[in-house]
């Protein structure tokens, strides 16, 4: 549905998904994607919604980083300035040596 661009059908079966089975080992994952799929559809609220969710149910996951990323992306966008330094700088503190770390240490030079 993603590579078609079915984004709302995308979206709904996530949704789906997470509903069905929330404690799924991909469960972390199915989250992140609805933020992706999310965000491809501008719906920025349900997009950082979405990424918040991934490290607030599932702190363990290697999606986080990631997630807590684009969640930055998102305040970003929706011009909440104040949040953004804060959550980029969680990235770099607690998951170094991440991709997303290296992303938002960018990020932060350019501030």
């Amino acid at each position: 549905m993603i590579k078609a661009k079915d984004f709302d059908k995308a979206s709904q079966a996530f949704a789906a998904f997470l509903r069905k089975y929330p404690n799924s080992q991909y469960a972390g994952n199915a989250q992140y994607w609805l933020g992706e799929v999310n965000l491809a559809k501008g719906d920025l609220q349900g997009a950082g919604q979405a990424f918040a969710k991934v490290s607030q149910l599932y702190p363990k996951h290697p999606k986080v980083p990631d997630s807590l990323y684009k969640l930055a992306d998102v305040e970003r966008r929706l011009g909440h300035t104040d949040r953004v330094k804060g959550i980029l700088q969680q990235v770099v503190s607690q998951y170094p040596g991440t991709s997303a770390a290296q992303l938002a240490q960018r990020d932060l030079q350019r501030m």
